[in-house]
């Protein structure tokens, strides 16, 4: 099949990191795809070798006068060009029409995944577009490339190699967060321990330059990685300090090792409902008091709390972690559910 993606770049580099994953894989599966985004400048680190079965093309509005695919995928409700969507409407072929969206363990995900959308209106009156969403039950879209678990070894050599691990007592930190109030106090709490706190560009690494670091840890600034490295970053460390959505479902579905998720913030606080339901399914088979510190400790990451003077036990904290990584490979992955979900509606 012929795919057209559409992704507008915010901030961040998630919305076109997320895109880029979803393209790569739909061409690895022996699709064609058309991935349209108005910057694609991070690409040229994060994909430097591009993808088999996927081109990239300049959002333009109006839009390139291409005829559409047999799928169109609007990432994060970007909404394609109506000169664009006016030939959706045209051809005699409709393609299917799918609005990709935001992850969240909320429960309007499950009641809102699959939904139709009616066009009653626009260039795009009488089509039909459907909601697809992510997320981390049977009942949702699932995540990408859940079960892609990275050895440790394999991915603790490859840092060897990079120079970034002074010797194997050594933790490993992934920062790769937003700014954050509650770090300098995250960074006390991990003194204690000898680490090197491998940081990404970014709103992280700015904010570490204005910092003294504690003693025990030692500062380790990354280049731009592209995302098979970045994978491989997340699967050696200790322990994974991540944000958004991409780097996020990565920690979970690459690493074993324990993570502290920063949701995007929200001037509304919507990022705290977004965590705890988050949480109350990652930590639902699990009992206090790890429990307890394990969310505590997220909390805290969200400045939703003290920072405690301790991490939860780190053994422990792995095996959360790995039953938790159980569930989510026995789910079938986002790409898979997503060619199932046009071909149903293709029929």
């Amino acid at each position: 099949m012929l795919w057209d993606l559409f992704c507008r770049v915010i901030d961040n580099f998630g919305d076109i990191g997320v895109s880029w994953r979803l393209a790569a894989e739909l061409g690895r599966r022996g699709h064609q795809v058309r991935l349209w985004t108005d910057d694609a400048s991070a690409l040229a680190w994060m994909a430097p070798t591009g993808a088999p079965g996927v081109r990239v093309l300049q959002w333009t509005d109006p839009a390139l006068d291409s005829a559409p695919g047999d799928v169109v995928v609007e990432t994060f409700g970007c909404a394609p060009p109506d000169a664009f969507l006016a030939r959706m409407a045209q051809v005699r072929q409709t393609p299917v029409w799918i609005n990709l969206e935001y992850l969240s363990a909320e429960p309007y995900v499950e009641r809102s995944h699959g939904l139709l959308s009616p066009q009653f209106s626009g260039p795009a009156a009488g089509l039909k577009k459907w909601f697809f969403y992510p997320g981390f039950t049977a009942a949702t879209g699932g995540l990408m490339s859940a079960g892609a678990l990275i050895a440790v070894d394999q991915a603790r050599a490859w840092a060897h190699e990079m120079g970034w691990q002074r010797d194997a007592q050594e933790q490993l930190v992934t920062v790769f967060c937003y700014q954050n109030p509650v770090l300098p106090a995250l960074l006390q709490t991990l003194s204690p321990q000898r680490c090197a706190l491998l940081v990404a560009p970014g709103p992280a690494r700015a904010q570490l330059q204005t910092l003294d670091l504690p003693p025990g840890l030692r500062q380790v600034d990354l280049p731009y990685l592209s995302q098979a490295d970045f994978d491989r970053l997340l699967a050696c460390a200790d322990l994974n300090l991540v944000r958004g959505e991409d780097s996020f479902v990565r920690a979970q579905c690459c690493a074993t090792g324990p993570f502290l998720w920063q949701a995007y913030p929200q001037h509304d606080g919507a990022q705290g409902p977004k965590l705890e339901a988050f949480l109350d399914l990652y930590l639902a088979d699990q009992a206090p008091p790890l429990a307890t510190e394990i969310r505590a400790v997220f909390r805290a990451f969200n400045d939703r709390g003290s920072v405690p003077n301790s991490l939860p036990g780190r053994g422990g904290w792995r095996a959360v972690q790995a039953a938790w990584g159980r569930k989510l490979q026995a789910q079938t992955d986002l790409c898979s559910q997503l060619i199932a979900f046009v071909r149903q509606k293709q029929a």
